[in-house]
């Protein structure tokens, strides 16, 4: 399956969970990005002089800290460009990673712009126009690939499953792939996976392994 066609917001989970491939780049959230949307709102509040837009993307108990490093680029802005430049990078890297503390994940330092993928930029693309429409097609083709995929490498294992021992256990191994993938699938896009926290540091269970769990093979 090819990555790229991989990840929105809603489904991004989904995805993860039913065990589609993902590189540990694609896997990061798109927020550490300097093109991702906490540091997109970093710049409209720098342009207003106004820390409010950032303020959403932080928890409470942490707003004295943006506020501050907020501050400091503002009076940097006096001392020239390059003071100012390197103060806008400090803030944009206090906030995202205050931002990822909040959901519980690792920050590892802000990645270049260009660095999201291609359907999670799409993801975004489809809030800013309104419509679903192009996003839902980008990733039920790549869910129903995924499950053609899965679903001949069993089928084709099970007219061999009785020559062997080791042909019945690829077998089993293309079935249990294949049916946790679909009950994955299933279960998350009734609504049983949730996005990591939010900025007010509650958490629901992703359940990635419930499958695994419940799926007594």
């Amino acid at each position: 399956m090819n990555k790229k066609t991989i990840a929105i917001p809603a489904l991004y989970l989904a995805l993860l969970s039913a065990g589609v491939t993902l590189s540990a780049g694609s896997a990061r959230a798109h927020c550490d990005t300097l093109d991702g949307p906490v540091v997109q709102d970093a710049r409209i509040a720098l342009e207003k002089n106004d820390v409010t837009p950032v303020l959403k993307w932080v928890r409470e108990k942490d707003e004295a800290k943006i506020r501050s490093s907020f501050k400091d680029v503002v009076a940097a802005a006096k001392k020239g460009a390059k003071a100012k430049e390197a103060a806008e990078h400090r803030f944009f890297t206090s906030l995202v990673k205050v931002h990822r503390a909040a959901e519980g994940a690792p920050f590892t330092g802000l990645k270049p712009a260009g660095t999201v993928e291609p359907a999670v930029a799409a993801a975004d693309s489809a809030l800013a126009s309104g419509s679903s429409a192009e996003l839902v097609k980008i990733v039920t083709d790549a869910v129903a690939a995924g499950i053609r995929e899965r679903f001949d490498r069993v089928a084709e294992a099970k007219k061999h499953k009785d020559e062997s021992v080791a042909a019945g256990r690829k077998y089993v191994a293309a079935y249990v792939e294949y049916t946790h993938y679909v009950e994955r699938l299933h279960r998350d896009a009734e609504g049983h996976a949730a996005h990591h926290g939010g900025p007010d540091g509650t958490k629901a269970p992703h359940g990635h392994g419930d499958a695994h769990a419940s799926h007594g093979h």
